[in-house]
């Protein structure tokens, strides 16, 4: 029999159905990899605490973090046990990753018991492995051709790194209040975490809809305390206050914060099933094209329905997603630009400070980012106003 192009259009038919059933369990798998990374991340700022305090604190919530951990480990290899619907050379090798970082997890676990491993070098340990992990989800999209479930996974893995982001942010803190100080290097550690949390939740922010804005808002959103103990992490820290009051002060504020992350994080992977039980729904319901619907398709007949549009709705996604492609890159050397023209401004205020203060370039750093922190501003406006004025600016004498 020869082929004809009505074949091939029942066999892309029956092709798209089967994407379509693969991602559904695609999505399962990613709730998955949702709650063992974040029983990782409570357990990587728990084993922070344990170690930088000798031992001392949050022995027992460590062990039951890594209980939790295991059972979800547990959960997320039985997803794989049946790995056929998993597109793509590059997940199933990103999942070789993540499962062989998952292999350290009880050698680690035995040195921060022992505390025969440094904090930073643990918590690095259960970054690379929550980094695996997360990876995963963007390789996803190669199983993808329909533009809502496209548009859903985007909006979830921006929040889920946004959240990692912020569970890195509570262990960096974490070590540092246990510690009574933040040196230059895990100052510098805590903003970077600070300022990619923020630039993640704006993209997501950027694709959800108005009720996961508001619940972001009200529930997610930084407190009025955690923004002081982050200020005061980032200028100075007093050592004479209780590190151990601190510390956990500040772990209960952010692990209250990731729990509601976490529970936004649920709606999303919600989301992304719903999107594709709707396109699978379409799908099994479209009827299959007759000889005189094809060639209407091939014709481009006026009169034929939108739904019958087989071809070229295929096409307007190949469309859409090369322009999604070429927008991610202008706005790739566009972030690029800004970042170049932010640093010259905060070079040039810096240099300001230098000449007319006397300050070193720690100090003048340091002096820039807490009059940031203060107006609650960013850094490179305060750097900008700085500047605008130099000509006529006088400032008072150092103290």
């Amino acid at each position: 029999m020869n082929p004809t192009a009505h074949n091939f259009l029942l066999i892309a038919k029956a092709r798209e159905r089967a994407q379509l059933q693969d991602l559904l369990q695609i999505g399962q798998l990613t709730g998955r990899i949702a709650k063992l990374a974040h029983m990782l991340q409570r357990e990587r700022g728990a084993s922070n605490i344990w170690l930088c305090s000798g031992g001392r604190q949050f022995g027992e919530v460590r062990l039951d973090y890594a209980q939790e951990v295991d059972q979800q480990i547990a959960c997320f290899q039985q997803s794989l046990l049946q790995p056929d619907y998993l597109p793509g050379s590059g997940l199933v090798a990103s999942l070789a990753c993540a499962l062989y970082s998952l292999e350290q997890l009880a050698a680690l676990r035995e040195r921060i018991a022992s505390r025969q491993i440094d904090p930073v070098e643990a918590m690095e340990q259960f970054n690379t492995t929550l980094r695996h992990l997360l990876c995963i989800v963007p390789q996803t999209s190669s199983a993808v051709d329909e533009p809502g479930v496209a548009r859903a996974l985007a909006t979830l893995f921006s929040f889920m790194q946004g959240k990692e982001l912020a569970g890195q942010e509570r262990a960096i803190g974490a070590l540092g209040f246990t510690r009574g100080e933040f040196d230059e290097a895990l100052r510098q550690q805590l903003v970077d975490r600070i300022d990619g949390q923020q630039h993640c939740f704006e993209t997501f922010y950027s694709m959800a809809d108005e009720p996961l804005r508001e619940r972001y808002r009200s529930c997610a959103e930084p407190c009025r305390e955690m923004e002081q103990l982050r200020r005061q992490a980032c200028t100075r820290l007093n050592r004479a206050e209780d590190a151990s009051a601190l510390v956990s002060r500040w772990f209960t504020l952010l692990t209250a914060r990731i729990d509601a992350l976490r529970d936004i994080e649920e709606t999303l992977i919600h989301n992304v099933l719903a999107q594709a039980q709707r396109a699978l729904g379409q799908a099994l319901n479209e009827p299959d094209a007759s000889d005189d619907e094809m060639a209407n398709l091939i014709a481009g007949a006026k009169e034929a329905r939108p739904g019958d549009h087989y071809l070229d709705r295929h096409l307007l996604v190949l469309v859409r997603q090369q322009a999604q492609q070429l927008e991610s890159m202008a706005r790739r050397l566009a972030s690029l630009e800004t970042t170049l023209a932010d640093r010259k401004v905060i070079e040039k205020a810096k240099g300001l400070l230098i000449r007319h203060q006397g300050y070193s370039e720690e100090q003048a750093w340091q002096a820039l980012r807490k009059m940031a922190m203060n107006q609650n501003k960013r850094m490179v406006e305060v750097a900008g106003a700085m500047v605008a004025v130099a000509d006529i600016w006088t400032l008072p004498p150092k103290e």
